[in-house]
């Protein structure tokens, strides 16, 4: 029979469906909050007994610190595990400090090992041990082994519950396995599984049986004529991108994860290659806007600490760029039209660059960018950036010229725009790549280079040739 909470959280999902919409309901967190503010410990947990947990970890985030910790006393008794697994790092150190060690221990052992590996490898040092210490010894042992891998590889990434058969079992051995399994020792399966992993004796992976394929399966087969060795076998120190790059590559559900002698130790899902790729994306996407991480619920202070260096970073570039006007301040005192007309050269570079550099630091993301296609693709963007730029030269020039009046001006803004927007297109191609061979993270110093390089190329080019044409 279905569970009254469980039939609440299909209608909303329905309900979501129905407006198209899946976040959380705001008349949801207001009553949350109008509860919390009442002292009102029952309500909050009959209004948040029909969401999912991820729900739940929104409806934190959602919430303002105080009101945070109020929650959390709200629902201890009946605070589900999988509530931080789903949560913001920030906010989770919040909520954890709140449980205390003992209530986090209680949570972390009811969570798959991958979850409470990536709950548990966010503490503080201090913090892990005591967490570690209130934790079963059999639990805490799986822990502290997949604490051992470095941090982003596929040991951290991976859970070791897993079905591992031996070759000589037939069907009908696997299913009473698995039924006998999930009466006696639930916690010897994992809660969701796609394959069964066949090893030799050495506990070696030899070949894997979809779930569906066994099902289908008559029981006097054996393993051995069902199971495919096709499979993709990862390394406990395999970087999570790579993972998730053969996942996608390979359409797979799940991949056998073995250690340096080639033992069966865990096995990583779809649902975690999910969380990396959207982990890798926003990285990136938060080292191109010069941030380090989402600072979305960190302290005003800490997150004007950990923006001031890339913003004095980028000062020093202005400063440079400030230098190069310098050197042409006596023709800009002849000529305002100059002044005015400055800013659009290097900003189109700019611009022009952002694009060719986003396209060029997400395909070397996803590997689509590598040695053997990199000419072709900057041959790519200089054939674009030429394109542009002798269309937004004829454009510019005709603005510059209704504009001032004169022919030489706008012949000025025009050559400096087509120099610009080549040469954005060049940086923007290869700065990534050159980042990439010097074993720095494009995505983190592109961005500096790039905006120097338009910066000073647009204002040396266009005062350049005024200073040549015009004086």
């Amino acid at each position: 029979m279905t569970k009254p909470g469980h039939e609440a959280e299909i209608e909303q999902d329905e309900a979501a469906r129905s407006r198209g919409v899946y976040e959380l309901d705001s008349d949801l967190v207001e009553a949350v909050e109008e509860a919390l503010d009442r002292g009102d410990g029952a309500s909050v947990r009959t209004l948040i007994q029909p969401l999912h947990d991820a729900d739940i970890a929104d409806l934190l985030q959602n919430l303002g610190t105080d009101e945070r910790r109020e929650f959390v006393r709200a629902i201890r008794a009946e605070f589900r595990p999988g509530i931080l697994a789903e949560l913001d790092e920030t906010v989770r150190e919040e909520v954890i400090d709140e449980l205390g060690p003992v209530g986090t221990a209680a949570a972390v052992a009811e969570l798959d090992t991958d979850d409470a590996l990536d709950v548990i490898a966010d503490l503080d040092e201090d913090e892990q041990q005591q967490v570690l210490e209130a934790i079963p010894a059999t639990d805490r042992a799986l822990i502290e082994e997949g604490l051992a891998y470095p941090e982003d590889s596929a040991g951290r990434l991976m859970q070791r519950e897993l079905v591992a058969v031996p070759s000589f079992w037939t069907v009908g051995e696997t299913i009473d396995h698995l039924r006998r399994n999930a009466d006696e020792a639930p916690d010897n399966l994992p809660s969701d599984f796609y394959d069964i992993f066949v090893v030799d004796p050495g506990h070696r992976p030899i070949g894997a049986i979809p779930l569906s394929h066994l099902l289908r399966a008559r029981r006097p087969v054996s393993l051995t004529d069902l199971m495919t060795t096709e499979m993709k076998v990862i390394g406990a120190n395999t970087d999570q991108e790579d993972v998730a790059f053969l996942f996608r590559q390979r359409n797979l559900t799940s991949a056998p994860v073995v250690d340096d002698g080639g033992r069966l130790v865990g096995v990583i899902t779809i649902d975690d290659v999910v969380d990396v790729i959207d982990e890798e994306l926003e990285d990136d996407m938060m080292r191109l806007g010069g941030v380090r991480e989402d600072d979305l619920y960190s302290a005003s202070v800490d997150t004007a600490r950990s923006r001031f260096g890339w913003l004095l970073l980028n000062m020093g570039t202005a400063i440079l760029a400030s230098l190069v006007i310098g050197l042409f301040d006596a023709t800009i005192e002849q000529m305002v039209a100059l002044a005015v007309l400055m800013p659009i050269v290097a900003s189109m570079g700019g611009n022009a660059g952002t694009q060719t550099l986003t396209v060029a630091v997400r395909a070397l993301a996803t590997k689509e960018l590598t040695d053997a296609n990199a000419l072709r693709v900057i041959g790519k963007e200089l054939v674009v950036g030429g394109v542009n730029g002798i269309v937004f030269a004829v454009i510019a020039a005709a603005v510059a010229w209704l504009w001032f009046g004169s022919v030489a001006i706008a012949v000025v803004l025009g050559l400096a725009m087509i120099i610009n927007l080549v040469v954005a297109a060049l940086a923007g191609a290869t700065i990534p790549l050159m980042l990439e061979r010097a074993h720095v993270d494009p995505a983190i110093a592109s961005g500096v280079f790039l905006t120097t390089i338009t910066d000073v190329v647009g204002f040396f080019a266009f005062l350049g040739l005024a200073a040549w044409f015009l004086m």
